[in-house]
């Protein structure tokens, strides 16, 4: 919100002293965000005066149209560097210009030799085109007016008399504070909302603009039905008719818009928009003899059409609240008016006009400004809260501007609508603002200051509070303390350090989430954070069957993207969105990892209670407020792609394959004291031929290998793309804390390699726990180091596993014949579990 000084102090007598700085920095205080202060004019310098075009010469031979003209500047004549004074006083300047759009005997604003314009931008008498121009005609954007839409030079009304001060006349010179609005202070995009919070700084009296003497509704003002009073609770119209199509809106008025950021248009927008800066009620103004038949409001039908003031063509959806007439809708309710029934100046023929004033409801302006991504003024007005009782003052203040300034009349009738409603009171205790700021207040500041704000206080040591149309925003007993606590100054709270218990550090689950971060990352993996959203898209490309638990969603009610409007409920599409965007941009090796938390409803979630904020909540309330939420499970996921390790003098390099997610998975599990026990699986998103289940223990804990083709091709992802994701939680559940280096024995290991020959379809993991089991403590390590197949040899249906026995004692040096034995039993295991047996 851009708020000229000049203009705030027509509502606040604010020192003649006081700057823009100034003006910032007590509105800083009482909350406000002032971005900057615009210093409009500081540089400029006259001589800019008004003067009026007496000839125009067309000068010919150039690339473009230029003009030498001589000006009428009056007195100012003798008093620029051109000219010396005595006879020369009051000659007229010739000044050669470019523009076309003025003509002989035009007002227009000139700059003379010694003048200098905004940027620093010195004006002097210099020779071009083969003439000497004295001075310059200048344009609005030349002054640092903005835009005017005319795109050339500025004309004059022909009232203003030659040698004017432009400086004065223009409003050149002013001072601009830009305010960052907050969402809850809508009122403050008025200078009505701005003026109050002035006034109330500097404890100044403030001139209420809405203050106005408006008539009454009658049974003669313009027939509107209203048939959804929770969408709009208040509509007011008004008629003015007799208007001179050929008004326009004067200089004062352009540059009040011009300031405030808007584009003059015409005078009846000029006027809608000015009005609506000043009071913060949009405001509409339909050309009356479009308008068929009856104004009124309702819900659009799916599929209607609409053409927007912007031009286009808008297929309306069920929930948009529409202004409609006999024809159907003529415009957005609270976003944009209609193309049909706006008021059009370039055929000059519009005479008559309906104001709309009205009140909608901002959660359905929202919605249909963002359905049609079509913010607009008013839409931002009404999305963060409109006065509802400032529609019949804006109405009647529209209609006296249009009266005064277009020579139009008023007609008697007036039309209100009104929904039926109450004032919202708020009890409070009159000490509330004390608890919550932890400094003693008193009733009376804190009544004085709920006055300043616009409430109506009653009661003693119980505070009835009546809070003002203007402030939606209050509505419990924390708004109204906010309230007095930003009048009293933020800077006067004192800065208390909360005192923290000593010597708790970090949880378990906090050392490990941070171990397993570190080791991920010194095995060579890039951690990447991601937004904790999904939508069904990628659980349909993941593969992920319907009744699966990955599809029970938890949904936001206001998600940042229609696309993923849910909470994730596993790590690996974030991940392989971030490989695949790394992929698309040259980075064709890549180990990235996440550790975070998924959410997995579990369908007996509660509705939760809203806790008490003047207490600590109790043991029960906290529990409670816990079986509202779905089960978060902390989580830690890898991806991979391209080569693990890479070409070089040293050797060949290798591609990254599913035994790196496995072997990531098994880091993760020594960080919680977990050894791994990997079994085969099939589970989406993985290959069925090289899926592993992760167990700890018995525990199951995640799943590691290599994705699917089909999810590959969905996703767009690298060839061989493998994935591995594993529960936190569990694993620490199943470990033993923190992990502990190995024993070191200081006797001589015994190794002992057995070949077992067992069927294709046997797992080698399956095998392996049989060896481990069957040798007993000796066994200090197993390893397979050999995979033979060979039908001619072993047989039809058959492969050949051989494996490294590492035997050791802790206390002795262990003969041939105990190593042996050892041997020998579990051979013995794994053949009665697999059917294995040596071979020959």
């Amino acid at each position: 919100m851009r708020v000229p000084l000049s203009w705030l102090r027509e509502y606040v007598d604010l020192p003649a002293t006081e700057t823009g700085r100034d003006v910032q920095a007590k509105l800083v205080s009482a909350g406000l965000e002032v971005e900057t202060v615009e210093q409009l004019g500081a540089d400029l310098k006259g001589p800019l005066v008004v003067g009026q075009v007496l000839t125009i010469e067309e000068l010919e031979g150039f690339k473009k149209p230029i003009r030498f003209c001589t000006v009428d500047v009056g007195a100012a004549g003798g008093t620029s560097q051109a000219f010396g004074s005595g006879e020369d006083s009051g000659r007229p300047q010739e000044i050669v210009c470019g523009a076309r759009n003025f003509a002989v005997g035009d007002k227009v604003v000139v700059v003379l030799p010694g003048a200098v314009l905004p940027g620093g931008f010195a004006i002097s008498a210099r020779k071009t085109y083969g003439k000497t121009s004295h001075g310059m005609i200048c344009s609005s954007e030349e002054l640092g007016m903005g835009d005017d839409g005319t795109k050339g030079i500025i004309v004059l009304p022909p009232q203003h008399e030659v040698g004017t001060d432009a400086i004065e006349l223009l409003e050149l010179v002013d001072e601009v504070l830009d305010i960052a609005v907050t969402p809850d202070r809508g009122y403050c995009l008025s200078l009505r909302g701005i003026a109050r919070e002035a006034a109330t700084a500097y404890g100044l009296p403030l001139r209420d603009p809405a203050l106005l003497d408006v008539p009454g509704p009658n049974a003669f003002g313009y027939p509107v039905e209203v048939a959804d009073p929770l969408g709009c609770d208040r509509f007011t119209a008004r008629t003015v008719t007799g208007l001179d199509p050929e008004a326009r809106s004067p200089i004062w008025l352009q540059r009040r818009l011009q300031k405030a950021g808007m584009r003059p248009v015409s005078l009846a927008v000029d006027i809608t928009n000015y009005v609506m800066l000043e009071l913060g009620q949009p405001l509409h103004a339909y050309d009356r003899a479009r308008v068929q038949g009856t104004i009124g409001v309702r819900r659009a039908e799916a599929g209607e059409k609409l053409a927007t003031l912007d031009g286009v063509t808008r297929t309306l959806d069920a929930d948009d609240l529409v202004i409609t007439d006999d024809r159907g809708p003529i415009g957005l309710a609270g976003v944009m008016g209609g193309a049909n029934t706006e008021i059009d100046e370039t055929d000059g023929t519009t005479t008559e006009v309906v104001i709309e004033a009205a009140h909608f409801d901002p959660v359905s302006v929202a919605r249909t400004a963002r359905r049609h991504k079509l913010s607009s003024e008013a839409s931002r007005r009404f999305e963060r809260g409109v006065d509802p009782l400032a529609g019949a003052a804006a109405a009647q203040r529209t209609v006296d501007l249009l009266v005064l300034l277009a020579g139009g009349t008023a007609e008697a009738g007036v039309t209100e609508i009104i929904a039926p409603s109450a004032p919202r009171t708020i009890t409070i205790p009159a000490d509330h603002p004390d608890k919550v700021a932890g400094v003693e207040y008193g009733r009376e500041t804190v009544v004085r200051r709920l006055q300043e704000v616009g409430c109506d206080v009653y009661g003693q040591d119980e505070l009835i509070v009546t809070v003002p149309s203007w402030r939606p925003d209050l509505t419990d007993p924390n708004d109204l303390a906010e309230e007095v606590i930003r009048l009293e100054g933020y800077e006067n709270l004192p800065s208390t350090l909360p005192k923290l218990p000593a010597g708790r550090g970090l949880t378990g689950r906090q050392r490990l989430h941070r171990r397993v971060g570190r080791v991920l990352a010194g095995a060579g993996y890039v951690e990447a954070l991601n937004y904790p959203f999904i939508g069904e898209a990628v659980l349909d490309q993941l593969g992920i069957d319907t009744d699966d638990p990955r599809r029970t969603l938890v949904t936001l009610v206001n998600p940042l993207s229609d696309e993923e409007p849910a909470l994730r409920t596993t790590l690996l599409p974030g991940l392989l969105s971030a490989l695949r965007r790394n992929d698309g941009r040259g980075s064709h090796d890549l180990a990235l990892f996440e550790t975070g938390l998924v959410f997995r409803p579990t369908g007996r979630e509660a509705i939760p209670t809203r806790l008490p904020v003047d207490r600590r909540p109790t043991d029960e309330e906290l529990a409670t407020l816990d079986t509202a939420l779905p089960r978060q499970p902390r989580r830690a996921a890898v991806v991979l792609a391209g080569a693990r390790e890479q070409a070089g003098w040293w050797g060949q390099g290798r591609p990254a394959d599913w035994a790196d997610a496995v072997e990531a998975a098994r880091l993760v599990a020594r960080e919680a004291g977990v050894e791994l026990t990997v079994r085969a699986d099939q589970h989406a998103p993985w290959h069925p031929g090289r899926c592993a289940a992760l167990y700890a223990g018995e525990t199951f804990v995640g799943h590691a290998g290599e994705l699917h083709p089909r999810v590959v091709k969905a996703m767009h992802l690298p060839e061989r793309t493998c994935a591995m994701e594993v529960e936190l939680d569990l694993l620490e559940a199943a470990g033993a804390g923190l992990p502990t280096g190995p024993r070191i024995s200081a006797f001589p290991v015994a190794t002992q390699d057995v070949a077992l020959v067992v069927d294709k379809f046997v797992p080698h993991t399956d095998v392996e726990a049989a060896l481990r089991a069957g040798a007993g403590e000796l066994l200090e390590a197993i390893r397979l180091f050999d995979v033979y197949e060979n039908d001619d040899q072993l047989g039809e249906g058959k492969k050949s596993l051989a494996y490294a026995l590492r035997f050791r004692a802790a206390d002795r040096t262990l003969t041939v014949d105990e190593a042996s034995a050892a041997r020998d039993a579990a051979v013995a295991l794994a053949g009665e579990r697999t059917g294995a047996v040596l071979r020959g």
